[in-house]
C-alpha cells in the first residue's frame, strides 16, 4: 500500500528542508509559535484551521491549494465530522474551483445522513450569495441522499439545480427539465411560478409546442389562483403579506397567456391563438401594480401588438406587412423574431421579401455572436426559414449556404435540430 503523506508530514518535511525552527517560521507565517508547535507536536496534535493552512502555504511559497487534498482528513479528525472546519474549507474549495476536494468531502460527510440538512443550508447560502453554479454539487448531494422523497427540501434542491443551468447545452437542459418536473408541485408557491416559467422557456427553445401549451396554461392558472386569494384576503381586511416572487405576479399571469398563444400559433390554431392573445394584450386591470408591474403590462401590450401582426400575416394578409415593418422600426428589439415571422409567411404564401432581407440581414447576422439564447434561437430559426425561402425562389447556392450555416450553428451549440426537409419546386432549376 502506497504511503500518502499527511498534512503534518508535508509541513514538517518543508521545515526540515528549509532549516526553519518553530520560532523562525512563526515570524514569516504570522502564526503564534506555541500554536504552531501544538499543531505538530501535541498528543493529540491541535487541529489546523483553514486560515492557518493558507498562512503556512503562503509562507512556503506554494500555490494556494497545495495542502487541500491532505486537509480533507483534518476535516474528519479522529473519524468525526467537524463542520466548523468543513464549512470554511468548502468555501475555499468553491473559491478556488477544487471540485475534486468538494466531492471527496461530501462523499465522506454523507456517510452520516444527518448532515443532509446542513449541506442543504450550505447550498442555499451559496445560491443566495450569487454563486448559483457553485451551489449545484451541494444540491445534487442533497438530491442523491435525501431520505424523504416528497420533502420540500428535495423539491427545492431539484429546482435550484435546474434553475442554475445556463441553457447553453439544450440537451442537458432537457434532461434537467424532465428530472425536475415531478417535483414542481412540491415547491412553495413563490418558487413554483418561476419554475414553470423556466420550463416553458426551455421548451420554447426546443420547439416543443405541446409542452409549452400545457405549462403555459398551468402558469396562468396558478398565477390567477394566487392573485384571487390575495385579493380575497385584502377584501376581508385581513393583514396579508404579498407573495415575494422573482418577478411581479402580473408577469407570470401574462406569460402564461403568451406561452399558450404562441404554442397554438405554431401548431396552426390561429383563431385560438388570437383568443389567448387577448388575455395578455391589456393587463392594466391587474390590482397591486407597482412600477415593475406597470412595465410588465406595457411589455405585454407591445408583444400583443407584434403577435397580432404575426397572426394576420400567417393568415396571408399581405396588406399588414407595411404596418408590421413600421412597428419593427419603432421596436428594434422585436426585429429578430419579426424577420422569422416574415420569412415564414413569405414561404407559406410566396411573398417576395428580398428588400426586407437585404435591409436587415447584417443586423440579424450579429445575433449569432450573442450569448443570449433567445437571440440565438431567433437567428437559428431565421437561417432555417431563409434556406427554404432561397430554395423556393430558385436561389440554390444561397439555399445551400444557409443550410450549412444552420447545421453548423446547431452543431456548435449542441442544439436539437428540427429535421431539414426542404422541397425544391421542380420549376426552379436555375442556380444563382
Amino acid at each position: 500500500m502506497e504511503y500518502a503523506p499527511t498534512i503534518r508530514s508535508k509541513i514538517e518535511t518543508e521545515l526540515k528542508q528549509r532549516d526553519y525552527s518553530f520560532s523562525s517560521f512563526s515570524k514569516i507565517s504570522g502564526i503564534n509559535r506555541g500554536t504552531f508547535s501544538s499543531m505538530l507536536n501535541s498528543n493529540p496534535p491541535k487541529p489546523i484551521s483553514v486560515r492557518q493552512m493558507d498562512l503556512i502555504t503562503k509562507a512556503l511559497g506554494y500555490p494556494e491549494d497545495w495542502l487541500y487534498e491532505s486537509y480533507i482528513d483534518e476535516c474528519f479528525y479522529e473519524g468525526k465530522s467537524h463542520w466548523k472546519r468543513i464549512k470554511p474549507f468548502l468555501l475555499r474549495c468553491v473559491e478556488l474551483g477544487r471540485k475534486d476536494c468538494i466531492q471527496k468531502v461530501l462523499s465522506r460527510l454523507t456517510e452520516d445522513l444527518s448532515y443532509v440538512p446542513t449541506i442543504f443550508e450550505f447550498a442555499e447560502e451559496l445560491f443566495k450569495g450569487g454563486k448559483e453554479k457553485e451551489s449545484v454539487p451541494f444540491y445534487a448531494c442533497v438530491i442523491e441522499n435525501e431520505k424523504y422523497r416528497h420533502s420540500e427540501r428535495l423539491a427545492i434542491s431539484q429546482y435550484k439545480r435546474f434553475k442554475a443551468c445556463t441553457m447553453s447545452d439544450l440537451e442537458k437542459s432537457l434532461e434537467l427539465v424532465l428530472e425536475f418536473i415531478p417535483y414542481r408541485n412540491l415547491l412553495p408557491e413563490h418558487y413554483q411560478l418561476e419554475a414553470i416559467h423556466k420550463i416553458t422557456n426551455i421548451y420554447f427553445y426546443l420547439h416543443k409546442w405541446d409542452e409549452i401549451e400545457k405549462y403555459g396554461r398551468e402558469l396562468k392558472e396558478l398565477a390567477y389562483v394566487i392573485y384571487t386569494n390575495q385579493q380575497k384576503r385584502k377584501e376581508k381586511r385581513r393583514a396579508t403579506t404579498w407573495l415575494h416572487t422573482e418577478r411581479h405576479l402580473v408577469f407570470y399571469y401574462g406569460y402564461g397567456f403568451l406561452s399558450v398563444s404562441t404554442a397554438l400559433q405554431k401548431k396552426g390554431y390561429i383563431k385560438e391563438a388570437r383568443a389567448e392573445l387577448e388575455g395578455y394584450a391589456d393587463l392594466s386591470w391587474f390590482k397591486g401594480l407597482d412600477s415593475e408591474g406597470e412595465a410588465d403590462v406595457e411589455q405585454f401590450r407591445v408583444w400583443a401588438k407584434a403577435n397580432s401582426y404575426t397572426l394576420d400575416l400567417l393568415l396571408g394578409k399581405r396588406e399588414s406587412l407595411p404596418a408590421y415593418i413600421t412597428f419593427l422600426e419603432n421596436h428594434p428589439e422585436e426585429i429578430s423574431s419579426g424577420l422569422v415571422t416574415i420569412l415564414e409567411t413569405a414561404n407559406r404564401y410566396d411573398f417576395d421579401v428580398d428588400s426586407i432581407i437585404d435591409k436587415y440581414s447584417e443586423q440579424i447576422k450579429r445575433s449569432q455572436e450573442s450569448d443570449d439564447v433567445k437571440q440565438l434561437t431567433y437567428y437559428y430559426c431565421y437561417m432555417y426559414q431563409l434556406a427554404i425561402y432561397h430554395y423556393r425562389r430558385g436561389k440554390i447556392l444561397k439555399g445551400q449556404k444557409d443550410t450549412l450555416n444552420y447545421l453548423l450553428l446547431s452543431q456548435q451549440r449542441n442544439w436539437f435540430k428540427p429535421p431539414i426537409s426542404i422541397e425544391v419546386p421542380q420549376e426552379y432549376t436555375k442556380t444563382d
